[in-house]
């Protein structure tokens, strides 16, 4: 299932976009845009979305996705019946953020906040009950108001312990990039392992791509990403075969060959011991939850006007 593309339109005058979406339920809509989006979900309980994320999600979720992604939420019930579900969404560019930290030191740990940020992040309970805090500010008739906000908030989210969401690698273009900030040795390391993750990979050839020792790679690796060279290729791997079961039909066992894994009793060990899932079930989750959504036919009052997806050709993915 393809993701359609986004347009967001900030306007001429505003460096942010920010939205205010209200609504009786959030559908289903497997979607993409350059942007980073900040989403603060309020009044609704369904399943989250995110690159091969599939989690439940409940009161005040507060997650930031990042550029190029597929991400959607989809509500199954209001938690209070009387009232609507409300999204608040934050767009900003990647590099306005970049620029803007080069130019203002007090903004330099913004950086980091886009890094962790490569994989999608659900920040730690409490944290969108406190960012309610800021709404008058977010929603504020004034683009300089609502900017400041914005910043206070980023600022406030750089060091927040937070959940990385989706595998490196999920979707092509996205998650695999580098983000710019890792040593230069390291994104070389990524970079070939991106290209070369369904072939056998040891670390002595890795780490002699990097011009590295061994050791001093793997201590590289762990502190830059929080895991050994072996989870992320694993993970890289569960990546691209979750990417190839929710875009295409191929038989579970060429996905396997695809991915790197030796064999499909291999591949449905470990994919199911990553994601709880097995990778049938996994392929259902998204077949299921978009054919309930065309089923259900919304009104498209019920879609904001402002969430602009761009024409696509007839070869392009359809617009949801």
């Amino acid at each position: 299932m393809k993701a359609a593309y986004e347009h967001v339109d900030f306007g001429s005058s505003c460096s942010v976009r920010v939205y205010h979406r209200r609504l009786p339920r959030i559908p289903f809509e497997w979607h993409h845009h350059p942007e980073y989006e900040l989403t603060l979900t309020m009044n609704s309980q369904g399943r989250r979305y995110i690159g091969d994320s599939v989690t439940v999600y409940g009161a005040d979720d507060l997650v930031l996705v990042p550029p190029d992604m597929p991400h959607t939420w989809s509500s199954n019930r209001s938690i209070n019946p009387a009232e609507s579900q409300v999204a608040i969404v934050i767009w900003f560019e990647g590099n306005w953020v970049q620029r803007l930290a080069d130019v203002c030191p007090e903004y330099a740990n913004l950086r980091n906040l886009l890094r962790r940020a490569a994989c999608g992040l659900v920040f730690e309970e409490g944290a969108g009950a406190h960012m309610r805090g800021y709404l008058g500010r977010l929603l504020s008739a004034a683009p300089r108001e609502r900017l400041a906000a914005v910043l206070d908030i980023l600022v406030w989210l750089t060091d927040l312990p937070a959940t990385q969401l989706a595998t490196p690698s999920a979707f092509e273009g996205r998650v695999g990039a580098s983000s710019g900030y890792e040593p230069e040795q390291l994104n070389r390391i990524l970079a070939l392992i991106e290209t070369q993750f369904s072939q056998p990979l040891r670390l002595s050839t890795l780490a002699k791509a990097a011009g590295l020792s061994e050791r001093t790679l793997t201590r590289h690796f762990v502190q830059h990403t929080g895991e050994s060279v072996g989870q992320y290729i694993a993970r890289v791997r569960i990546g691209h075969a979750c990417r190839m079961l929710t875009d295409t039909q191929m038989p579970i066992s060429v996905i396997a060959t695809r991915s790197g894994f030796p064999n499909a009793a291999n591949f449905n060990r470990q994919f199911k011991a990553t994601k709880a899932l097995t990778p049938v079930a996994y392929r259902q989750q998204f077949t299921l939850a978009k054919r309930a959504e065309d089923h259900a036919a919304p009104p498209l009052t019920e879609r904001s006007p402002s969430l602009e997806l761009a024409r696509r050709t007839a070869s392009g993915p359809r617009a949801s």
